[in-house]
């Protein structure tokens, strides 16, 4: 049988980092033949239709129901947990059974399955990013629990060795390199004519997502002193314009003009694309005429990846400043087309910049981020400007020798095909998973029968709390059995009803998972020597029982007496001088003669009385004949 992957990142659809790696990636294992992949897809409804177009099976990350998800989105955290994984994952793996498991995410999009019981049952891979110094606290404690740690750059590798966790090794998060590449001259010049670009401009280009991280005012600052130096010099800023900064807004602080500013546009209708200047959304496609159809470049929707190496081959200098990051696969693209490239050189920026990288290094000066407080970097405009510069007055041989370098460095350490065999070899050398984990995990879970449960008024987190609590169980809204205990209240089932059998549940559960074990319980130098009284309930009933207590004593002066009660009852007995041991108790008890020894069973206890019991139940009187009958002193209820 062909061994089963689940991979959770983002769809293999998505215009993101994780979103191509998981395109390339999935690809070359589809390709091999030899697996089932089931494509686990971050922010995306669980049926999807879109999800279907990938040639394995994909599932997205949140549930269909509608309610479900109104539930789910009145916690803002909990709603975005949901979005990485966190609320479907256990079903999901119920379901599909896979013999590895590969997470694919920022650490806090994944470390929830970590914890879960089958996480080391299963061949499990944790393939992350950490982008800042100090590394994040959950990664580091998390460390010692995850035995295949990836991370995507030797930064956050050698920082986490640093720390004792040297089973940590980097994986590069992957292309497919036959993607990019410097196209010649000629069609260069074409791609400039079609889109209204002069053959003499010179272009500055960056790929990027629109985000705080990418220091897009520091680009700008530098750029503007570039552009007085080399006045037909250009930006191109790939990117949507829709969200993180107002680029419009520095461009004018900064002096740069906004017609000196190029952005990707992309027709949803025609999916051809046009690199002009910003002048807002929602355009008239110049391609096929639709009205509003034409956008700027976003994670929803946008140019392929021949697209894009098109829009790359646009540029004749690739500069990447940015405050951290994971490794961003826009670097490696531009190196593939032969583009020098220029990158702050913190983070995962410090590999790209290593020796035969073909990048050039930027300076930064560091800053603590608020709230945070990890180190970031503030690339200098000073160093932007003097390296554009640099570039710029580069002779062609050089250009061509370090792009020609840069390409090469790519395709040695992240092309699919090295990334890829990587993967291979891991899944060929794991055992499949047998899946009887999973009743063996529940089994050895102790229940809480006598657990406090609050009258919570939501009876959704009412039920939520009688699993946690009783039944020591972390469930969701989409587990069957809540779906089923929800129904019966809409139906008018009590929740006393309810609650008990839960309790029953767990109690059940406990008696034959955990049974008592009384050469646990009893002391080991009174042997023969022990009285045991039992009284399970009420509080009422113990309380009363109470009075007994003195003159069991006096009458056997040198036994110690034993109660056993319900734990919940154990408050009423805890300052009673004269009981010696109270202990839980458990149905086995009410087989009395088993615990004085009758026949083959070992005498626990001399003499045992169980007034809860009625004489013509149980035969309660026998006391292995030697118990001294005092009306006065005993009786029963």
């Amino acid at each position: 049988m062909k061994k089963k992957i689940l991979y959770q990142s983002d769809s293999a659809l998505a215009k993101t980092g994780f979103g191509r790696n998981t395109k390339a990636l999935l690809s070359y294992l589809y390709k091999t033949g030899k697996y089932e992949i089931v494509s686990y897809c971050c922010g995306n409804a669980y049926s999807t239709p879109a999800l279907k177009r990938t040639p394995w099976k994909s599932v997205g990350t949140l549930p269909d129901d509608q309610n479900q998800l109104a539930q789910l989105n009145k916690d803002p955290g909990q709603a975005r947990m949901a979005s990485y994984g966190a609320h479907l994952i256990d079903q999901v793996v119920k379901e599909e059974k896979p013999d590895v498991y590969i997470a694919v995410q920022d650490i806090w999009g994944v470390d929830f399955a970590i914890d879960k019981p089958w996480f080391n049952e299963v061949n499990s891979i944790i393939w992350t990013t950490l982008d800042s110094l100090p590394i994040l606290p959950s990664a580091v404690e998390k460390a010692p629990k995850i035995k295949n740690y990836w991370i995507w750059s030797n930064f956050a590798t050698k920082a986490l060795h640093e720390k004792g966790h040297t089973h940590v090794k980097t994986v590069h998060g992957c292309l497919d390199t036959k993607n990019f590449y410097r196209l010649d001259d000629q069609k260069r010049k074409d791609l400039r004519a079609n889109n209204n670009i002069a053959e003499d401009t010179y272009i500055v280009g960056f790929v990027f997502r629109n985000q705080l991280r990418k220091s897009v005012p520091n680009l700008l600052e530098g750029f503007k002193k570039f552009q007085e130096k080399v006045p037909n010099s250009k930006l191109l800023l790939h990117t949507h314009w829709g969200e993180g900064w107002n680029i419009h807004k520095l461009a004018d602080e900064n002096g740069v003009a906004k017609e000196d500013i190029l952005t990707t546009y992309y027709c949803g209708s025609c999916y051809q694309y046009t690199v002009k200047p910003f002048v807002g959304q929602e355009q008239t496609c110049n391609h096929c005429g639709k009205e509003k159809s034409m956008n700027t470049t976003h994670v929803g929707g946008g140019v392929s990846e021949s697209q894009l190496n098109e829009i790359y081959n646009l540029m004749d200098v690739y500069c990447h400043p940015f405050t951290s990051g994971g490794q961003e696969i826009p670097i490696q693209e531009a190196k593939l087309t032969e583009l020098i490239t220029l990158v702050t050189d913190y983070s995962c920026g410090e590999e790209q910049c290593e020796e035969g990288s073909g990048s050039i290094p930027l300076e930064w000066s560091k800053y603590i981020e608020h709230q945070t407080e990890f180190i970031k970097a503030s690339t200098c405009p000073e160093s932007i400007y003097n390296n554009l510069l640099r570039v710029y007055n580069m002779p062609k041989n050089e250009l061509e020798s370090m792009g020609k370098m840069a390409r090469q460095w790519v395709i040695d350490g992240f092309s699919v095909e090295v990334v890829g065999k990587i993967f291979e070899d891991f899944i060929d050398n794991c055992e499949p998973v047998t899946y009887k984990f999973e009743e063996d995990q529940q089994e050895n879970i102790r229940n809480f029968p006598n657990a406090f449960v609050e009258s919570i008024p939501e009876d959704s987190d009412w039920v939520l709390s009688l699993y946690k609590k009783i039944l020591n169980r972390e469930i969701d809204i989409h587990d069957d059995g809540y779906k089923y205990w929800m129904q019966q209240i809409e139906r008018k089932t009590p929740r006393k009803n309810i609650e008990d059998y839960f309790r029953k549940v767990a109690k059940d559960h406990n008696d034959k998972h955990f049974p008592v074990k009384l050469e646990d319980i009893v002391d080991k130098d009174d042997e023969g020597k022990r009285i045991l009284y039992i009284m399970p309930g009420s509080d009422k009933d113990v309380f009363m029982s109470t009075s007994l207590f003195k003159s069991i004593k006096e009458k056997y002066p040198d036994y110690n007496l034993y109660v056993a009660t319900k734990p919940e009852n154990f408050c009423l007995l805890w300052a009673n001088d004269f009981i010696h041991k109270t202990i839980p108790y458990s149905e086995s008890f009410d087989s009395i003669l088993s615990l004085e020894g009758i026949g083959k069973s070992k005498e626990y206890f001399t003499m045992v009385f169980a007034p809860y019991l009625t004489t013509q139940k149980f035969s309660n009187y026998i006391h292995n004949m030697k118990d001294l009958i005092d009306k006065d002193s005993l009786c029963t209820f």
